[in-house]
């Protein structure tokens, strides 16, 4: 992978802001959270896990947000800290469910995909927003996956459902809630390479006796190809969100934003 470029950040756009981070411990949303911290935003984050010596956030909440007690002591905890927030990144979500197909998927396993990557943001916005339509600003990032519209029916169907249900959600939310002064986008990344997908790229090259270079090339024709040669860095996805959640954007409302290095290709 070529070297990544470092973009310049103006430690002052977002001061005075107040955010929320869900599922900011690692990857994508580690990313999010130093990004935002850099530009000046007070960031609070919350994860199951308990708090790693990496965090950046200033304020961290242990609590599981597949759990409608887990989204309220969130909610709770950062509205005690800050009285309001003024940037919500719904980051949270993942998949657990069996390879096989539809037929392997279970009525626990569909739940158990919508408790991870949908209902978390429809539980924090509703605790949430209340505050920004107070207050007439605010934005909403809900992050959904391009698997919404290329969904990988062997391995991660339900998950795909989920996202595709939250990227419909974020656009009726967008509706109701933009002539209020609040803001709502979506952003769907397509495959990136975490600290945890590079672990899955080195286990793929011991395993297929291939260097790194090959595993990774492998891993993205399986996905069905990444036309500039190379999967996203957290970092990217970071930087696309802090642009959208800044003065920078404010006519961006109601849209999806694709980072994919172009693997969808449909126009």
């Amino acid at each position: 992978m070529s070297a990544p470029t470092t973009p310049r950040v103006d430690p002052t756009e977002l001061a005075g802001r107040r955010a929320l981070v869900t599922g900011g411990t690692a990857g994508v949303g580690a990313a999010i959270v130093s990004r935002l911290t850099a530009a000046g935003a007070r960031v609070a984050t919350a994860a199951r896990s308990s708090r790693p010596a990496s965090d950046a956030s200033d304020l961290y909440v242990q609590a599981d947000l597949s759990t409608p007690g887990g989204v309220e002591e969130v909610a709770r905890v950062a509205l005690e800290r800050y009285g309001g927030i003024d940037i919500v990144v719904h980051n949270v979500g993942g998949s657990s469910a069996p390879a096989g197909g539809f037929a392997a998927l279970t009525d626990s396993d569909w739940q158990r995909e919508l408790d991870r990557n949908l209902l978390p943001a429809v539980r924090l916005d509703r605790a949430l927003v209340p505050k920004m339509l107070d207050q007439r600003s605010g934005v909403i990032v809900h992050v959904t996956s391009i698997q919404r519209v290329l969904p990988l029916y062997e391995s991660t169907l339900a998950y795909a459902a989920a996202k595709a249900a939250l990227a419909t959600y974020s656009k009726g939310l967008a509706n109701e809630v933009g002539p209020k002064g609040v803001r709502v986008v979506a952003v769907a990344p397509g495959f990136t390479e975490t600290t945890a997908a590079h672990r899955l790229v080195m286990r793929l090259a011991e395993g297929g006796g291939v260097d790194e270079k090959a595993a990774r090339q492998g891993l993205m024709q399986s996905l069905g190809g990444i036309p500039i040669g190379r999967p996203n860095r957290p970092e990217e996805v970071a930087e696309l969100i802090a642009f959208l959640v800044s003065d920078r954007a404010a006519t961006i409302h109601g849209a999806e934003y694709v980072i994919d290095g172009g693997t969808v290709p449909t126009v």
